[in-house]
């Protein structure tokens, strides 16, 4: 081999050897990317509500389906998204216990960095156990931008219990007794007489709540900075509507800047 030969040979060995890396990479699957590829991410939970929401479509009857319908038009007649606490409001300090036994207080947790205070209405609502497997397939997502998500609910603890081994949840929600704290909040509201029958005798609403009070919260979520200050709300008479977990980490990271 001369000294012309001796460039063209050493790119050939080169060429030969990056070859034969990819072919080991490729033929070894803990090499390649684990993460969902962009084809495989999780659908987002507006995308999931709506599933639910055309599958209910299907199967319930048309005067039901308008029945809640207007139920939701009563509601939102109400007011109440607007009179609920807004962006830039003080937020609502409370000491409350999870099923777990535990007892938190939240200006405890907001000092400490932002928090995500969210309600759900209980395990009986479909839309609520879809919207809480959404936020715990977030919580990494939601923990690194430095927030920590407070679960509150008016169901009885040991019916939070069950919601959540029923939806593999990590999260404990707080016991909000009464809506005592949604209530302060602005987020209760009374259900519209049309459609009490349902709530009481089909969904056994008193069951769950431990209290013939024919009330609900707003499904809503909050972002609550180191200050106590409300920088994000989600407040929609629609419970069919929610917070968009990509939206709510947004805020928090946001929120964890200030």
């Amino acid at each position: 081999m001369n000294a012309n030969t001796i460039p063209f040979a050493i790119t050939i060995l080169a060429l030969g050897l990056s070859v034969n890396i990819v072919f080991a990479q490729n033929a070894n699957p803990q090499s390649k990317q684990t993460g969902p590829t962009q084809s495989e991410e999780i659908p987002m939970l507006s995308e999931r509500l709506e599933a639910k929401a055309a599958a209910s479509a299907t199967r319930l009857p048309e005067d039901v389906r308008q029945t809640y319908a207007r139920g939701i038009v009563t509601v939102r007649a109400t007011g109440i998204e607007k009179s609920a606490k807004q962006v830039g409001d003080g937020a609502i300090d409370a000491q409350l216990s999870g099923w777990d036994g535990k007892s938190i207080k939240l200006s405890d947790l907001w000092q400490d960095g932002p928090i995500v205070l969210m309600w759900y209405r209980g395990g009986w609502c479909p839309y609520c156990n879809i919207q809480l497997r959404a936020m715990q397939q977030s919580m990494d997502k939601l923990e690194n931008a430095g927030a920590k998500l407070v679960v509150l609910t008016p169901e009885l603890p040991e019916k939070a219990k069950e919601t959540a081994e029923a939806n593999d949840l990590d999260i404990v929600a707080l016991h909000d007794k009464g809506n005592a704290v949604a209530r302060k909040y602005g987020l209760v509201f009374q259900l519209p007489k049309a459609i009490v029958p349902a709530y009481r005798d089909k969904l056994k609403l008193p069951q769950y709540n431990g209290n013939d009070a024919m009330e609900l919260p707003l499904s809503a979520t909050y972002v609550i900075d180191k200050s106590g200050k409300i920088t994000y709300a989600f407040l929609d008479a629609d419970y069919k509507k929610r917070a968009e977990p990509v939206d709510v980490i947004e805020a928090v990271k946001k929120a964890a800047q200030k």
